[in-house]
C-alpha cells in the first residue's frame, strides 16, 4: 500500500483502498486523507444518515453529505449543518 500525508490528521499513513466518488472531492479524498480518517469519516456519515433519517437517492441528501465530508476531512469544522 501506498503512504499519504493525510491533510486531516497530519500523519503519514496508508491511503485508502480506492477513490471513493468519480468526483472532484473523490479524487481530492484519495490523494489527502489517510485511510484511517476515511474510517472516522464512514461512521460520522453513517451517524449523519441516521440521525437525520437521510434518502441517498434524493440529490439534496447527497449534496448534504458531501457538504459535510468536505468539512469533516479538510476544514476541521463541525458537521451537521
Amino acid at each position: 500500500m501506498t503512504t499519504v500525508h493525510c491533510v486531516r490528521c497530519g500523519q503519514d499513513r496508508e491511503r485508502m483502498a480506492f477513490q471513493p466518488f468519480q468526483n472532484e472531492i473523490g479524487k481530492r479524498a484519495y490523494q489527502e486523507i489517510c485511510g484511517l480518517c476515511w474510517g472516522e469519516w464512514l461512521q460520522m456519515q453513517q451517524q449523519l444518515i441516521n440521525h437525520y433519517a437521510l434518502n441517498l437517492r434524493d440529490p439534496k441528501a447527497k449534496e448534504f453529505l458531501f457538504r459535510n465530508m468536505e468539512q469533516f476531512l479538510f476544514s476541521g469544522g463541525q458537521v451537521g449543518a
